[in-house]
């Protein structure tokens, strides 16, 4: 048996029997079961080692020779198969309640399976082109029935593609760098090709007015699934540059300009997301202040790699609790407008409660999911400069104030209305067991650090 079929090629496979399920309800179902089933077997059974179960004999091996690379997924890889398959198949288990499982359980795999091969292929650069087929795929499934392409959705297709020449250039270039480490002009053009790739992959500002636009047209709990694993996998990416190059990663304008790109990301997208009006914008922005959070972590160095592990699975559960819930309100008025969703609690209040968690989650508020990571961070940041803790907190404000907002527009109506619960009870109980984990991973994030632990032993110096 060979893990990057198991792992690659069968969820490829599942992908196109899901896509002739007509059934959404069981689409879902059936999706989300298969992909909790492979992190479940990427948990258990060990990659390279011999299983022995009785008299049979088990061992998969790691390496797939595919048209003269090589894919490969080793015993270090698990934490990624895990993570991967394990929230998505969360993420299928609830498109049936968010009424798009048709469209996203079927591309969500192979878009996933997909992602995880970009991590898995040798030679790594090989990854921009495994990321821009998961970027193409996508494209059909963020255009509503019977509707033409928006802005949104052409830019991100745009802009994503963009960087795929310019990060491919930076690594032949990076070739070079290898054999003449002295050529210090070769070093830089290579470093500005990749900073500027990245720039469009990440949607580092100001590349990132694709952002808003894609979320008022797309549906909203496919727009968080892309916006959870995209960036994620384009970070891991990165860090795979860092850890493969001494003189990037020993550079000291590296984290300048981490640091740079990450509080332009936070600070904007805050200060946006406090005076929009739209819910679904609000969304895009505090996607934008997830990634610049990311990016700061990155330039702490490799001692504080962890931090950026720690915000992948907040980060999720984050947006799956929070578009369940902007899908169903979504339904119900004809704008995600503040004067249009007034007093919507009264009748929906668990999706505007899961709107709302998430919401503060993301800004950082104690006892949710978001608040460990964003405290760890906010301290390392702190030690280096009181100027750049403010900078941090500010962002984070933003973020604040555009929960409190939508707060006092989801409860607040002129019309005399009582409280009732109108959503169904697939969508209760989905939307209240995530309200309960993004508590329960505030109040106790040691559940995830023995995962998370193992994510650096992909990197031979970032912490591993």
């Amino acid at each position: 048996m060979n893990a990057p079929l198991i792992w690659i090629g069968l969820p490829i496979a599942l992908a196109i029997i899901l896509s002739l399920i007509s059934r959404p309800r069981l689409s879902a179902r059936v999706g989300g079961i298969l992909a909790l089933a492979l992190a479940a077997l990427a948990w258990l059974v060990p990659i390279d080692d011999v299983l022995s179960i009785g008299a049979i004999s088990i061992k998969i091996t790691s390496v797939f020779q595919f048209l003269g690379r090589q894919l490969v997924l080793g015993a270090s890889s698990r934490s990624i198969l895990i993570v991967f398959y394990g929230l998505s198949g969360l993420w299928f288990l609830g498109a049936h309640a968010a009424g798009v499982s048709r469209r996203l359980v079927p591309a969500g795999m192979a878009i996933t399976a997909l992602l995880v091969g970009a991590l898995a292929v040798k030679p790594f650069l090989y990854a921009a082109l495994f990321i821009e087929t998961a970027v193409l795929l996508s494209a059909p499934i963020l255009i509503p029935p019977r509707q033409p392409a928006g802005r949104g959705v052409i830019r991100f297709v745009a802009y994503q593609t963009l960087a795929m020449p310019f990060i491919l250039f930076a690594g032949w270039l990076l070739a070079g760098v290898e054999t003449s480490p002295s050529d210090l002009i070769l070093a830089k053009q290579s470093a500005a090709l990749l900073g500027l790739g990245f720039a469009f992959l990440l949607a580092i500002f100001p590349l990132s007015t694709w952002m808003p636009m894609l979320a008022e047209d797309a549906p909203p709990y496919i727009f968080g699934f892309l916006q959870w694993i995209l960036p994620t996998t384009s970070l891991i990416f990165g860090l795979g540059f860092i850890d493969r190059y001494a003189w990037l990663r020993q550079s000291d304008l590296l984290p300048q300009v981490l640091r740079m790109a990450g509080f332009l990301m936070l600070v904007t997208g805050g200060l946006w997301a406090a005076f929009e009006k739209r819910l679904e914008r609000i969304l895009a922005y505090t996607s934008i202040t997830e990634t610049g959070c990311a990016l700061l972590a990155l330039s702490l160095g490799a001692d504080k790699t962890q931090i950026v592990f720690l915000l992948f699975i907040p980060r999720s559960f984050g947006l799956a609790v929070w578009t369940l819930g902007l899908s169903i309100v979504k339904d119900q008025v004809k704008s995600l407008d503040f004067a249009a969703i007034q007093g919507l609690a009264r009748r929906y209040p668990l999706a505007s409660g899961a709107i709302l968690v998430a919401q503060f989650s993301a800004s950082g508020v104690p006892l949710l999911a978001g608040f460990p990571p964003r405290y760890a961070l906010w301290d390392a940041l702190a030690q280096i400069s009181p100027n750049m803790a403010f900078w941090f907190g500010l962002g984070l404000l933003g973020l604040f104030l555009s929960a409190i907002r939508s707060l006092t527009a989801l409860v607040i109506s002129e019309k005399l209305t009582y409280w009732q619960l109108q959503e169904d009870w697939p969508q209760r109980i989905l939307l209240g067991i995530g309200i309960v984990v993004l508590f329960l991973l505030g109040l106790l994030p040691q559940m995830i650090y023995p995962l998370l632990n193992t994510f650096p032993l992909m990197f031979e110096h970032l912490g591993g």
